[in-house]
């Protein structure tokens, strides 16, 4: 039988799985979610943290880090904290919680500012100088929960179309802004629930195959028992389907990196390269490879002693 080997996969926005809910959890339940997604491929992610208090994203981020300090052999590095939320618009809020939402000021940012933040989503409309001061930083700046057209200083997109000014036939909007400019990344939830298939195809047609980073954006509920649960200040729900507010709305994702690539796979949409490209944008070197089976099902995950 033919065999695929290929990097391991890097995952910059997950709120959470099997069961453990990055903004809540402690740090013994955030090292054993980095064991069970290195089984799945994930070598390295990026525990994402939505809208919250300052006292929650202070503790959380403290967390985060001892978690990280633990560096076990077969467990997903943590490779540093994104920040999705509270510099947001509440016009693309998402199931994110309003009451935290503050200004996109650095005064606003420094009241939790750490170096292992690496990634911060806010809306660029709404900035009041926090985007230079981010670039100045070397944290990636990321429009996302927004309908701004301008990006300067934006280094990606969050989850492209999800929950941002999508395209008209009149007018600029904050996606195709994004889709037009290929100085930017875009992230893509490719989970057959987030985008369609047609507007898979279209962005894969327009952008750079080296600009494309797949996400998942897992939330907790992810390869759990779990089908109902309080996530960002709001009960969701899960049908079997999909994960969404009691109004409907779409809160993220219930599967993984490897189950989105195999779907890709199977719709002669993936390339390799989606799996690089996040190596290149953190400028990260992992050791390690996957190797799959014809099926594009995982068949073992080598560490660098292997």
């Amino acid at each position: 039988m033919a065999y695929t080997t290929t990097k391991l996969l890097i995952e910059q926005h997950i709120h959470g799985a099997f069961g453990v809910d990055l903004s809540i959890a402690g740090t013994e339940e955030i090292v054993y979610l980095s064991e069970s997604l290195y089984k799945h491929g994930i070598g390295g992610y990026f525990p994402t943290l939505v809208t919250d208090s300052i006292e929650n994203i202070k503790r959380q981020i403290s967390r985060i880090k001892k978690a990280a300090e633990c560096d076990k052999k077969d467990a997903a590095k943590i490779l540093g904290i994104h920040i999705e939320g509270i510099f947001i618009n509440p016009l693309k809020k998402g199931i994110h919680n309003p009451e935290h939402f503050l200004p996109a000021t650095v005064e606003n940012y420094q009241k939790f500012e750490d170096e292992f933040i690496k990634i911060v989503t806010l809306a660029p409309e709404l900035d009041e100088g926090l985007i230079r001061y981010l670039n100045n930083k070397g944290v990636k700046v990321q429009a996302g929960h927004c309908i701004g057209a301008d990006l300067w200083g934006i280094d990606a997109a969050t989850h492209l179309f999800n929950a941002m000014q999508g395209i008209s036939h009149r007018g600029s909007s904050t996606a195709l802004s994004a889709l037009l400019n290929n100085n930017i990344y875009t992230e893509l939830i490719c989970d057959g629930i987030h985008l369609s298939d047609e507007i898979i195809a279209l962005t894969t047609k327009l952008k750079p195959e080296r600009k494309i980073i797949l996400i998942s954006d897992a939330l907790p509920m992810t390869y759990s028992d779990i089908k109902e649960t309080y996530f960002a200040g709001e009960k969701i729900f899960y049908n079997g389907e999909k994960a969404t507010s009691a109004a409907g709305t779409i809160a993220g994702s219930t599967t993984l990196l490897d189950k989105i690539i195999k779907r890709l796979y199977n719709k002669n949409m993936f390339k390799p390269e989606y799996i690089n490209n996040v190596y290149r944008y953190h400028n990260i070197d992992l050791t390690g490879k996957i190797i799959w089976d014809t099926n594009f099902d995982i068949v073992e995950v080598l560490h660098i002693s292997d």
